[in-house]
């Protein structure tokens, strides 16, 4: 099971306890994946379809203990995706449909139906407990989470732009800031940013989820340090061995052209060490001078033969 799919297994299961609560959830599930059917004699009916049986097992225990309503459970294959099937929730009772609609506000006083069922100003997101079940019956409705061991991506997929728009405003009354952007015929909000998603997920009230989505961001992030020190140790270690190599070949050059005879005495011995010692560090060096010599003093040595070296290539040049 995909992380997105065990998020929307533990908010199908959770339910709040408070009607209003239960009515905004289905006004958000209704609006995105819902259909409302008029027969010719102005008698309504309502259809949830949806992919994953979690969700629609949501619908129908919202339903149930909202309204007191029973509805018929169809399941069909996918046209399109032959593996997948495709889940509906069916409130076929014009009494039961309009209660249902009149309690999430998608239908007027007038008994007119909301543009595209819009759920834009609606009273049933005023409350802050009802923008958190709205936004969980959204997300199961059209939502989805990244594999967040791969990359940071939540997104929720809406058919018109107004959707899209009310559900970025509602998410940012928790200071979740999430953008829109046009994907083939779809407006999809999304968010990038890992500590956001985290919030997200808390204000949909997914804790469990919430904790695994923590633990791979710590693991991620240890991972992180640690390939950055080993990175750092390893730039250090290759630039120590670049100029080891270098004054060992810089000390054979003086040996080969002048000979270590014509060195001041502090440096004929930092250099015999050196080509004896070629994995040595800079203190270990000094320990085996005489007297010991400390880093900043072996370093000083070394750095003096290296431009002797370079002055003699300079004059072998010249000549």
């Amino acid at each position: 099971m995909s992380f997105s799919s065990r998020i929307k297994e533990e908010l199908s299961r959770q339910v709040s306890p408070a009607r209003h609560c239960q009515i905004a959830e289905i006004a958000a599930i209704l609006s995105l994946c819902g259909r409302i059917q008029i027969s010719g004699d102005d008698r309504y009916s309502i259809k949830f379809h949806t992919e994953n049986v979690t969700v629609a097992r949501k619908c129908f225990t919202l339903l149930k203990k909202t309204f007191n309503i029973v509805t018929d459970i169809s399941i069909r294959r996918n046209a399109h995706l032959g593996k997948n099937r495709i889940y509906s929730v069916c409130v076929k009772q014009h009494e039961d449909a309009l209660r249902v609609l009149k309690a999430t506000k998608l239908l007027t006083e007038d008994g007119e139906i909301g543009e595209n069922l819009s759920v834009v100003g609606n009273v049933v997101v005023q409350n802050p407990c009802c923008r958190r079940a709205f936004l969980r019956g959204a997300f199961l409705a059209s939502g989805s989470v990244s594999d967040p061991e791969k990359f940071y991506h939540f997104e929720i997929v809406c058919a018109t732009e107004p959707k899209a728009k009310q559900i970025q405003s509602i998410m940012a009354t928790f200071n979740v800031e999430a953008k829109i952007v046009i994907r083939k015929k779809y407006f999809v909000v999304y968010i990038k940013e890992g500590n956001q998603i985290v919030d997200m997920l808390n204000v949909m009230e997914a804790h469990l989820s919430l904790m695994e989505l923590e633990n791979i961001r710590i693991l991620k992030e240890m991972r992180g340090n640690v390939n950055r020190q080993v990175n750092c140790e390893t730039a250090n270690i290759n630039k120590t061995v670049s100029a080891a190599v270098k004054q060992i070949n810089d000390i054979i050059f003086i040996r080969d052209t002048v000979g270590f005879e014509s060195l001041p005495a502090g440096l004929a011995e930092i250099a015999r060490v050196r080509l004896e010692k070629p994995e040595a560090t800079l203190k270990e060096l000094g320990e085996e001078l005489e007297p010991p010599v400390g880093k900043s003093g072996v370093n000083h040595r070394l750095r003096k033969l290296c431009e002797m070296a370079e002055s003699l290539r300079e004059q072998g040049t010249g000549e």
